[in-house]
């Protein structure tokens, strides 16, 4: 029989090696996004880079850790974009973030296709599950077919792969009144891909990491302006006492 697995330890250890090997994580994320999930990631001790420039982009894929392909902005350039960094990360860990998929059939279509190129990662909230995968099957089946992890987002964020599921019960409403939240924490997650082999176990870890560092900006917030700022210092200053403290998994 296995021990139990001590989450709190293992969080923790990912983001030490975040913070200790610095991975770089390719975004292409939502323009509303991108400054504060450069932040984020700078704030965790990743290093973001996010040119979508057609001469550019492999090469920026090619030396990066981690690839982070977000549908928030569905625009002609940053398709094209997705299709030349997802060429050149053979071999790297990277997730999908299919933002608003519920509201647009062709980018529901986009991002069904795209599970063609094996993500290690899908993470989105039930909208987008539901649009992603209109079976009405439960994720885990989703997670086994497409051989992926999937990170359900909301009240409770749950992760699940073939056979493994845990919900963690940290964070705050506040988070959902700051843009680019969501977005961040992907980035998030796509830093813990590059340092943690286990994409189920990186992905319980970056939302537990996120979670908890949005209780603690709430406590000192006034409301959502200056609780976007707080939470970018709780993550810098998160360390291993206060994460073992408020994790909450279930």
């Amino acid at each position: 029989m296995h021990a139990p697995l001590d989450f709190a330890e293992i969080g923790a250890d990912v983001l030490a090696r975040i913070r200790s090997r610095a991975p770089r994580v390719h975004c292409i994320t939502n323009t509303v996004a991108q400054q504060y999930t450069a932040n984020m990631l700078l704030a965790a001790g990743a290093v973001p880079s996010m040119t979508i420039s057609p001469q550019e982009v492999a090469a920026f894929v090619t030396g990066a850790d981690a690839v982070l392909v977000n549908l928030g902005t569905f625009d002609s350039e940053r398709r094209s974009a997705i299709a030349m960094a997802l060429a050149a990360a053979a071999g790297k860990p990277w997730l999908l973030d299919p933002v608003f998929i519920e509201r647009s059939p062709l980018r529901a279509e986009f991002a069904r296709r795209l599970l063609n190129s094996g993500p290690s990662v899908v993470r989105l909230n039930r909208a987008e599950f539901a649009a992603l995968d209109p079976t009405g099957g439960p994720p885990e089946c989703f997670a086994t077919a497409h051989r992926t992890v999937v990170a359900l987002t909301g009240e409770a964020d749950v992760v699940v792969d073939g056979t493994r599921r845990i919900a963690i019960l940290n964070g705050d409403p506040l988070m959902g009144l700051v843009t680019a939240m969501g977005c961040a924490g992907s980035a998030l997650l796509s830093a813990a891909l590059a340092v943690e082999a286990d994409a189920w176990l990186a992905a319980v870890a970056a939302l537990a990491v996120l979670g908890v560092a949005g209780e603690i900006a709430a406590e000192g917030a006034r409301g959502p302006g200056s609780f976007a700022g707080a939470i970018i210092d709780a993550l810098y200053a998160l360390d291993r006492a206060a994460f073992r403290a408020r994790l909450k998994v279930s």
